[in-house]
């Protein structure tokens, strides 16, 4: 049986990293093996493509950026993903398509029908079977990063207003997509939100999880 693709999406500070890790020891204690991974990364290439877009690229433009991203998650796809799926592993992956649209789209200004040609070589037409969406404001995604320090990279360190177009093209994301994306408060405590996650995925597969 061909595996199920869960992403998660949101903007920084929303703690998808800590949701990630959370559902993927409660899958295991359920029996499943789940493959935990991220975008862009996941794999060595598209490890080092993150690193520059997101550390070592000040002055790189929208159009650059959005094919660098694409890359990577051409490669992720190909490489992890897809073999994971069709080896009857659960995916959990921090972010994926979506986040180009909400980024290069919303944030940068990119056509949305630039990204939808781009999404359909890349991925092959790959879709997760959920998406949980993190929603936090804008200030309170700046008072969590804030505890990072200084080492922020290239989108933590973009002005509100981009943040305010990224948060927005997300949220319309959900509004068009109500099958497949599930919008989720993030200012819930961790195990308030844990528990909205595990049972939402409880209903939608029909695993059993705690």
């Amino acid at each position: 049986m061909r595996g199920r693709f869960i992403t998660f999406e949101g903007g920084d500070g929303a703690g998808k990293t800590t949701q990630i890790e959370l559902l993927a020891e409660a899958l295991a204690r359920a029996g499943q093996t789940p493959l935990v991974t991220r975008e862009p990364g996941g794999t060595k290439l598209a490890e080092e493509i993150r690193d520059w877009v997101l550390h070592h690229a000040s002055s790189m433009d929208a159009e650059t950026e959005v094919l660098l991203m694409f890359a990577a998650r051409s490669h992720h796809t190909r490489e992890v993903i897809e073999p994971a799926l069709e080896s009857g592993r659960w995916v959990l992956c921090d972010r994926y398509t979506d986040a180009s649209y909400a980024y290069q789209g919303g944030g940068r200004g990119l056509p949305y029908s630039l990204i939808a040609s781009l999404e359909k070589i890349a991925t092959g037409g790959l879709k997760p079977d959920l998406t949980i969406l993190l929603d936090l404001t804008i200030d309170a995604s700046i008072q969590r990063t804030g505890g990072r320090g200084t080492n922020h990279d290239r989108f933590e360190s973009e002005e509100s207003a981009f943040k305010e177009r990224v948060r927005a093209a997300y949220q319309h994301i959900a509004a068009t997509d109500t099958e497949r994306v599930v919008n989720l408060d993030a200012s819930q405590t961790v195990e308030e939100l844990y528990k909205n996650i595990s049972l939402l995925v409880r209903k939608r597969f029909g695993v059993s999880i705690d």
